[in-house]
Formats: C-alpha cells, sequence, structure tokens
C-alpha cells in the first residue's frame, strides 16, 4: 500500500455527534494522491494489492478461518454504488467476491424482521461481501416515506448497531461508505441517462419525485449515521461528485481495513517435500 502520514480513514471518518452533510464537500477531493490521472493510476496499483490480499483473506476462509470483509454502500439514487462495485470490486478474484442488492422487500421477507434478509446476505468467511444498499434502507426511505412510526425506525438504529456489533464479534470488517452527492450533480446524471439511449432503461420517472424529497432524505441520512457510526463501526462519508474520487476513495477505505487484517496464506499441513519427492517419482 502506498505509505501515507494519514489513513483516508481518518478523513472521511464521519464526524462524531451531529453530522450535517450540507457542510462537508461533495465535490472535494480530501487525500487524493494528485489530479485524475495520478489518482487513476493510485487506484490500479491500490487494486493489485488488495487482489492479493483478498486472495490470502480467501485462503484463510478455506483453510477455516472465520474472517471476512463487508462493504455497504449507500447513497441517492446516481450516487454510484453500481461504478463503485465495477471499478473496485471488479480489481479481485470474483471467486471471493459476494455482491448482494437489496431491492424491495418480497412477501416473503416482509413475513420476518427487517435484518431476516440481510443476515441471510452476510458474507461467508474469506469473502468479501458487498451490499448495493442495505438495512439502511428501512430507516432511510421508512423514516422519508413514513413507513414506520418513529418509536420503530428509532428501535430499528439500535438493532442496526446491536447487530453490526454481533458481526464485528464473529469476524465480519465493516467498511459503511456514504456515497454523498450533490443535488446538482445527481440532476446532471439523470439527464445524461435520458439524453443516452444506452442508459435509459437506468432511469425511473420516479427519481424525479424522490428528489422534491432531497432535504428529507438528506436528514435522514444524516440521523442514521449519528445513530450508528461507532467505533468499531465507523461511517465514512465519500465525496461522490468526482467519480474517479468516488471510486479511489472507496478502495482506498477498503484497502486500509483489509490491510489491518494482514490476512496470510495458510502453512501447509503436509510434508512439502514428502509431496514433492512422490510427484518427482511418479511414473507418467
Amino acid at each position: 500500500m502506498a505509505k501515507t502520514t494519514t489513513s483516508l480513514r481518518e478523513v472521511l471518518r464521519a464526524p462524531s455527534g451531529p453530522v450535517s452533510l450540507a457542510d462537508l464537500d461533495p465535490r472535494g477531493t480530501p487525500h487524493a494522491p494528485g489530479d485524475k490521472d495520478a489518482t487513476r493510476d493510485q487506484m490500479a496499483a491500490d487494486g493489485a494489492e488488495l487482489s492479493l490480499l483478498q486472495e490470502r483473506l480467501y485462503a484463510e476462509g478455506v483453510s477455516g478461518g472465520d474472517r471476512r470483509v463487508l462493504l455497504v454502500l449507500q447513497g441517492m439514487d446516481t450516487s454510484g454504488k453500481g461504478g463503485v462495485i465495477k471499478h473496485v470490486a471488479g480489481a479481485v478474484n470474483p471467486q471471493g467476491v459476494l455482491i448482494t442488492s437489496f431491492k424491495k422487500p418480497s412477501a416473503e421477507e416482509l413475513r420476518h424482521g427487517f435484518l431476516w434478509r440481510v443476515r441471510r446476505a452476510v458474507p461467508a468467511p474469506g469473502l468479501l461481501g458487498v451490499f448495493d444498499r442495505s438495512h439502511y434502507e428501512d430507516v432511510l426511505i421508512g423514516r422519508v416515506r413514513e413507513l414506520a412510526s418513529p418509536a420503530v425506525i428509532e428501535r430499528r438504529y439500535k438493532e442496526i448497531a446491536r447487530f453490526e456489533d454481533q458481526l464485528a464479534e464473529a469476524g465480519v470488517t465493516i467498511v459503511k461508505c456514504m456515497l454523498h452527492i450533490s443535488r446538482w450533480e445527481q440532476k446532471q446524471r439523470l439527464l445524461a441517462r435520458l439524453d443516452d439511449s444506452t442508459k435509459r432503461w437506468k432511469f425511473n420517472p420516479g427519481d424525479i419525485d424522490e428528489r422534491a424529497l432531497w432535504t428529507d432524505y438528506q436528514r435522514a441520512y444524516e440521523i442514521a449515521i449519528e445513530r450508528t457510526s461507532t467505533e468499531a463501526n465507523p461511517w465514512y462519508v465519500v465525496p461522490g461528485d468526482r467519480k474517479w474520487y468516488r471510486n479511489w476513495a472507496v478502495g482506498r477505505l477498503l484497502l486500509e481495513a483489509v490491510g489491518d487484517l494482514a490476512p496470510r496464506f495458510p502453512a501447509a499441513e503436509y510434508d512439502v517435500a514428502e509431496q514433492r519427492d512422490r510427484l518427482i517419482d511418479e511414473a507418467d
């Protein structure tokens, strides 16, 4: 990993106490290694290192280890969750990655508690799991659209914090990223979808309706971050207006987290020299 004096996790970690997204610049590039080209070059190097670390983590899991990593991506529509998955998760061996995209709950899922489907998607030991949206939908949309009472929403914050603590105790390192974009940038990205026939399938007329609730959603994010950003499982607010920075930043946050685990290839549980001699002496 490229040496820096300060980890990106320290720089992008959500403030403790009250959170004001309006005070965090969505076009900022804090701690970037340089301009767009330099940052993309660094991202390629980071991706190669992340790939090696993830291979070691996978080997650990296959050999009985219980450690795994979960990347949680949240953000407004067009904030770039898919782009992050393509550029960051796409840099590692897909055999060791589990991507889960949480859509509107099915009839079966609605018959269970809101964390039921999330627990089923937690990555197995050795894997890098990615949540494209997550359990936070139930306190974001739920709050803005009043799909649950304020008391239920408050209870869910506590359930989420407890759930994430349980994951940490079970060997899951969680990297929670809020992709922070401006209302203006979202408008440009929605217009780009309408202007490109190959991207119109991504456009939903309801996205325009949701823009009318922008302020409410920003406040819902602020409260969710305040309630659930803990010492063990903090939130990172990633400026998202510049795609090149967003992709590098999430990749770097993930690299720092996996790097701290320092996974290693497990030692052979057999006599290597003996097995090598057997192969050499084997009749062809």
